[in-house]
């Protein structure tokens, strides 16, 4: 019996490629994992089809998978859909496609549009690329002329949308500017909001996360994004106006008991907003109220205010000073950057963001990968005899590079500081698993690496470890944190 189980298992894998990119969850062929992205889905290899995919057909979108295996999944679907034809009926079909008809090529989309796999290869090679080249000119003409970005063409709507014209035929009649505007759009809305439904049964049967996230437009206006999380992904809710309700904790009480109150009180488990104290204010009047729900903190906002206390520090604020004057002289002489770029083989300074306070320690990072080029640049007899050499500002920029020995060492132990909590970032930050069950370990570890950094030596890291606590007591020690961190099995 388990000789015929593993030969059937080997013969399954065998005759579909997409077992190379999934796993099964205690030899059960049903319950699969991906490989990519590590998602745990019920369904079989049909439904992690569907996942690589990213048509959002009852499961969510991979987000790591290669650009090759999502095509090879769209196919697969898009066979399967298709309706079978025999091989005469369809050579016959793409032979009436190539008659001339009035010095004209009668022709249907969908003898080109193809993924490069199918029965199209029954036609000669050179009337293929004929018959393929003007059309696909035309489309690559529609993005260069609106500026759309090139990405477009790896989407699965736009091979939707080619495959749907190829399968009209000709004379099909362009939507009207009324069609695209209004009509589709209200057809568009109604679909998007079928689709919600399925989101919607999921939070009711597991429960959710109301979270926002704010920004401010050009015309100085605060606005704030609300979304819903779940398992099966995010959707966004709405956006609304907060320029006159942001510093109001009453306010924003009753914005936020509203949103929860339309998606259903009884849905939503946790609020996550960021630690700003109208929002910290708001939230608690939203606890006192709704019993059963949980605030907490944004834990990227969170570690970006750690980061931002830390850049406070006399020799943080010095170094990240230094290394800003040094960026800024070398990108904005476009010599100097030539040869920056020729000592360092065509690698970058990373240059530090307005808001963003751990992409200052990632152009310290840069600068520490780029030390020997700098200091070889600035020592090269090619600087000294440029006429750049003798402006103040480069005597100046030279002296940081080759003659300041404390400026270096700064950037080492800088590094050796944050390094560890800019990982703890990318952590929280990204989609790829959910991070609750991972922050308090996580911020444990952060924590014992940097001390290994210097050693145990306390005196070196006391003041770092004060500001993360600190940080760490007041926000982001959570009951859902806690609770997470006791439930995960890792």
């Amino acid at each position: 019996m388990a000789l015929r189980s593993k030969r059937e298992s080997t013969t399954t894998k065998s005759n579909d490629p997409i077992w190379e990119y999934c796993s099964r969850i205690n030899g059960n062929r049903m319950n699969l994992k991906c490989n990519y992205c590590g998602l745990e889905r019920w369904g079989g290899i049909n439904r992690m089809k569907h996942h690589f995919a990213g048509d959002h057909d009852n499961v969510a979108p991979c987000t790591q998978c290669l650009d090759n295996v999502r095509e090879l999944c769209i196919q697969i679907l898009g066979e399967l859909e298709r309706p079978k034809v025999n091989e005469k009926e369809c050579f016959q079909e793409e032979e009436k496609e190539v008659q001339m008809v009035g010095g004209k090529r009668k022709t249907s989309m969908d003898a080109f549009v193809t993924k490069g796999k199918g029965k199209e290869k029954q036609q000669p090679l050179n009337a293929m690329v004929k018959k393929r080249e003007p059309v696909v000119h035309s489309i690559c003409r529609f993005l260069y002329g609106h500026a759309l970005p090139f990405v477009l063409v790896k989407s699965p709507l736009f091979a939707s949308m080619m495959e749907a014209v190829g399968e009209y035929g000709k004379g099909l009649k362009l939507p009207s500017y009324h069609e695209a505007r209004v009509t589709f759009l209200k057809k568009e809305v109604d679909n998007v909001n079928a689709m919600l439904e399925k989101d919607k049964k999921e939070w009711k049967r597991i429960g959710c996360t109301l979270m926002s996230d704010g920004w401010t437009d050009r015309k100085s206006r605060s606005l704030t994004n609300f979304l819903v999380n779940s398992p099966s992904g995010t959707v966004f809710l709405k956006s609304v106006d907060t320029s006159n309700v942001i510093k109001d904790a009453q306010k924003l009480f009753k914005l936020l008991d509203s949103l929860v109150e339309e998606i259903g009180e009884e849905n939503v488990v946790q609020v996550v907003t960021d630690s700003a104290s109208a929002y910290v204010a708001a939230s608690d009047l939203l606890m006192e109220k709704r019993k059963k729900l949980f605030w907490s903190p944004c834990a990227t906002h969170c570690i970006d205010l750690i980061l931002h206390d830390i850049c406070g520090l006399p020799i943080f604020t010095d170094t990240i000073k230094k290394a800003k004057e040094v960026c800024v002289y070398i990108y904005k002489h476009a010599w100097v950057l030539s040869m920056f770029r020729k000592f360092s083989k065509k690698r970058e300074l990373k240059r530090p963001g307005v808001t963003r306070f751990a992409t200052s320690f990632l152009t310290l990072r840069s600068f520490e990968e780029n030390k020997i080029p700098l200091g070889a640049m600035f020592a090269s007899e090619e600087w000294a005899k440029s006429h750049y050499a003798s402006k103040v500002d480069a005597i100046k920029v030279g002296a940081i590079l080759v003659s300041d020995d404390k400026f270096w060492k700064s950037v080492k132990y800088c590094l050796k500081c944050v390094n560890p909590l800019v990982k703890v970032l990318r952590l929280v930050n990204r989609d790829v698993k959910p991070a609750m069950g991972y922050i308090y370990e996580a911020m444990d570890r952060a924590k014992e690496q940097i001390a290994q950094n210097f050693n145990h030596q306390k005196i070196k890291y006391e003041r770092i470890w004060n500001i993360i606590d600190t940080k760490w007591d007041l926000q982001l020690h959570r009951p859902l944190h806690a609770a997470g961190y006791f439930l995960n099995p890792k």
